[in-house]
């Protein structure tokens, strides 16, 4: 017993910094109305800044007090810059373009730092006394029960301020209904700024007093917001004490989980306690409590939903799908072997974010799970093909199936959890498929990878390596580029298809209301189900074409961040246009975009990263319909005034 209780205290520390980050998602949420993706990133940016000025990294050195002081600055600086550039333009956008614009935050401030400092974690300096308590047979860190403490404390304090203050009480009904604030002489502008200079000085407290706890680098911090989500969402949102009691809940039972991995009944594989188990806890408790809490139907309050980008009726798509196809298979024969692999993964690319389009663009289902159901694919056909020597077509097939089944069992949660809830439980779900599944080597490749031999069909070679190989004789061949392609190509059809069909209706149908859906008899649960399963069929293609494309699948290639990467390019691209997967495609991580400009320029992927943070935001502000829906719209208005022109001739000629 004593041992359980010990390793619930240990879990302290942990459960701080989850709960530091859920408090200020809270307090970023009832100011704005933003779940901020970016709330642990900013803390990273807290801590780089009293890392590097107390170590002389920025080239000078300045004491305790004067860093801490600095840094508070610093970061409220950066709120106020997010504040004004990102959440103020787009207060009244959609649920999914506030959660993509923290997510373009998220990957700005992450690719700020690596390439300020690189990916190596750095020691921070502790002001926390690096000592133990002597307790239940054993020692707890000093820094858990101090840095606890805190937390508690800031949202001892929070609670009264918001309960008992004028500006808390102006908060709330600024969160409930912002006209009616307007209409009292209230400043939900003011107030949102406010709420955000508040959130960033408990994020700010984190960065700085974090080291002892939690690792300095651009993953932990950043990416430790997944089980804060979770508190936050057991909170709704708006409770501070339950988003702090949840937060050091979690980390006790991740703790506990630390204990229960050093029995000898704990799963192991090769050796070693299966990983993953605590990101598997989180996605459960999630799952659970959202499907608990959640609704079937939307309620009264959530049935005006601001304008998501429209959804246009595919018009020539075989008619521009021909020379497109054409011309991409002479560039796969013409290309020198670089530039040849870079145009089959922006290919691989394009039908990830094909998914994408059928999820999120069609049903407004904003799902973060799609580059998992991949890797469930591809590790599908690597052990398929290496432990039971069944190879192509037969592989594949089963590796999408794998990814349809999975793909549907994550659709359960979408039945009663919606918007930006649902997000949260998907990206818990990549977490859980990354962690326990990916690096688990019982089930993924561990850290190693899983090979992947190249496909044959009757006798002939269909992968990279394939005797055919283009003008400059080197590989890839281009042959698997032209059997991506034309996986691209029947995708697409696919999905315009959808579009075009009655299923493409029921689709916009339940993305624009629920509940007039169902009062015109529309099954929407139905409707989510297809939609998530021909979502994941695509998914699983695009895993199967990237296991083959590399030899191989590891764990790295199917990790959260890029993920995250991936919905951010499909929504600059045109979230909801295949032309807008097409143009994300060839942005996409080590897609044709950034290889150019890395080839010709030296742009590495760090700085590709920062830029698409930057563009993201941009886009989401300036043109929220993405590059292609822009494209669309000015040619749309180009043939409209071509047609009144047209017809306003023979009444001027008379």
């Amino acid at each position: 017993m004593n041992e359980i209780l010990l390793f619930l205290l240990l879990g302290l520390g942990t459960g701080a910094v989850i709960a530091a980050i859920a408090v200020g998602i809270v307090v970023t949420y009832r100011g704005s109305g933003f779940i901020n993706l970016a709330a642990g990133a900013i803390a990273m940016l807290a801590g780089f800044s009293f890392w590097a000025l107390r170590t002389g990294e920025l080239g000078f050195t300045v004491g305790t007090p004067l860093a801490v002081a600095l840094t508070y600055a610093f970061v409220i600086v950066v709120s106020v810059a997010i504040e004004l550039a990102v959440f103020r333009p787009l207060r009244t956008a959609a649920p999914l373009a506030k959660l993509v614009a923290s997510l373009g935050v998220l990957l700005t401030a992450q690719a700020a730092m690596l390439l300020a400092f690189g990916t190596s974690q750095h020691p921070q300096p502790t002001i926390i006394p690096i000592r133990v308590v002597r307790m239940l047979d054993g020692a707890v860190p000093l820094s858990a029960f101090v840095l606890s403490g805190m937390v508690v404390a800031m949202t001892v304090l929070l609670w009264a301020l918001y309960r008992w203050t004028r500006f808390g009480l102006a908060t709330r009904a600024a969160s409930e209904n912002d006209i009616a604030a307007r209409l009292a002489g209230l400043s939900p502008n003011e107030l949102s700024l406010t709420n955000s200079m508040l959130a960033s000085l408990v994020l700010g407290t984190l960065g700085i007093f974090a080291g002892s706890v939690a690792a300095l680098d651009t993953t932990t911090l950043p990416f430790l917001v997944v089980p804060a989500l979770a508190a936050a969402l057991f909170a709704r949102l708006t409770s501070f004490t339950i988003a702090c009691a949840c937060g050091l809940g979690i980390g006790m039972a991740e703790s506990l989980i630390e204990y229960a991995s050093t029995k000898s009944w704990f799963p192991t594989s090769e050796g070693v306690a299966w990983p993953g188990v605590k990101e598997l806890l989180v996605f459960v408790l999630i799952v659970a409590a959202m499907f608990l809490r959640g609704a079937s139907l939307p309620m009264r309050g959530e049935l005006v939903e601001q304008r998501l980008p429209d959804v246009p009726r595919p018009k020539h798509a075989v008619k521009l799908a021909v020379p497109s196809t054409l011309l991409c298979a002479i560039a796969l024969v013409v290309l020198p072997f670089d530039f040849r692999q870079a145009l089959t993964n922006s290919l691989i690319g394009t039908v990830m974010a094909l998914s994408l389009v059928v999820i999120t663009g069609f049903v407004g289902q904003i799902s973060v799970v799609q580059l998992a159901l991949a890797g469930v694919a591809g590790f599908t056909v690597s052990h398929l093909a290496v432990d039971a020597g069944i190879g192509f077509p037969l592989a594949p097939l089963a590796g999408i199936a794998a990814a349809v089944v999975l793909g549907l069992v994550t659709a359960v949660s979408a039945l009663r959890v919606r918007g930006v809830a649902l997000a949260v439980v998907t990206i818990a779900a990549a977490v859980a498929v990354y962690n326990f599944g990916f690096v688990n080597p019982t089930w993924g490749g561990g850290a190693t990878g899983s090979p992947v031999p190249d496909p044959h069909l009757f006798g002939i070679n269909l992968g990279p390596n394939a005797s055919y190989r283009g003008l400059d004789g080197n590989v890839p061949s281009p042959v698997f580029g032209w059997v991506a392609l034309a996986a691209t190509v029947l995708l697409s059809l696919l999905v315009v298809s959808v579009r075009r069909g009655t299923l493409g209706r029921r689709m916009l149908a339940v993305r624009s209301n629920e509940r007039a859906a169902a009062g015109a008899a529309i099954d929407v649960r139905n409707v989510k189900l297809v939609a998530f399963g021909i979502s994941a069929l695509i998914a699983g293609v695009a895993g199967t074409l990237y296991a083959y494309n590399f030899g191989s699948v590891s764990a790295d290639r199917f990790s959260v961040p890029l993920a995250l990467s991936l919905i951010a390019f499909a929504y600059a691209g045109g979230i909801t246009l295949v032309s807008g997967a097409v143009f994300a495609g060839l942005i996409a991580a080590q897609g044709l975009v950034p290889y150019a400009l890395d080839t010709w320029f030296g742009l590495s992927g760090n700085w590709f990263l920062l830029f698409g943070g930057v563009v993201l935001i941009f886009t989401l502000i300036q043109n929220p319909e993405g590059v292609a829906g822009s494209f669309y719209r000015t040619a749309q208005m180009r043939r409209k005034r071509k047609v009144e022109l047209t017809e306003s001739e023979p009444a001027s000629v008379s």
